[in-house]
């Protein structure tokens, strides 16, 4: 049987990500709560009901994250104007296209309500159930469902009225 590091370590690569994405890019602050996660984790292995320690971590990082927003949103949120981070498209040798749908799904995935960002994210990219991300967002599992269909739906919309501007009309010359 694997133990407890065993457990933890393998998750962290998601825990990242939905860190990433909770936090809109923000790469230092996103290891930062990965980390508050990791320390909170272990200190409070004993305390862990059930087996599933996927979604137990997920619903720390998540409540950390919850903290820490409401925490900045009595202070408010201060920041040095050179540490703002700049976003880079990938490369992408002679894929023009894929790079600019890319950077679209970016774009349309940051302008989502954080509630169906937060949802698509756990659904779509880090593969959880509805009842685990229900489980880690607190919130039923209809709710979960309901975030997923508008999320999804207002991300089809933003991608292809994007790409209606983008593809230009032909017309007919004589």
């Amino acid at each position: 049987m694997p133990g407890r590091a065993d457990l933890i370590q393998m998750h962290i690569p998601g825990l990242r990500r939905f860190a990433r994405a909770l936090l809109r890019g923000d790469l230092e602050s996103a290891d930062d709560l990965v980390q508050d996660t990791l320390e909170r984790a272990l200190a409070n292995w004993q305390r862990r009901t059930g087996k599933d320690a996927r979604a137990w971590l997920y619903t720390i990082l998540y409540n950390r994250f919850r903290s820490q927003r409401t925490r900045l949103s009595r202070r408010g949120i201060h920041q040095q104007l050179d540490t703002v981070p700049e976003q880079e498209l990938p490369g992408f040798e002679g894929g023009q296209e894929a790079a600019v749908t890319h950077r679209d799904l970016l774009r349309g995935f940051a302008q989502l309500s954080d509630d169906q960002r937060e949802v698509l994210f756990l659904i779509s990219v880090e593969d959880l159930s509805y009842v685990e991300a229900a489980r880690v967002l607190g919130v039923p599992t209809g709710t979960v469902m309901s975030r997923l269909s508008r999320g999804r739906e207002r991300l089809r919309q933003y991608m292809n009225d994007d790409r209606q501007l983008r593809e230009p009309e032909l017309r007919r010359t004589k």
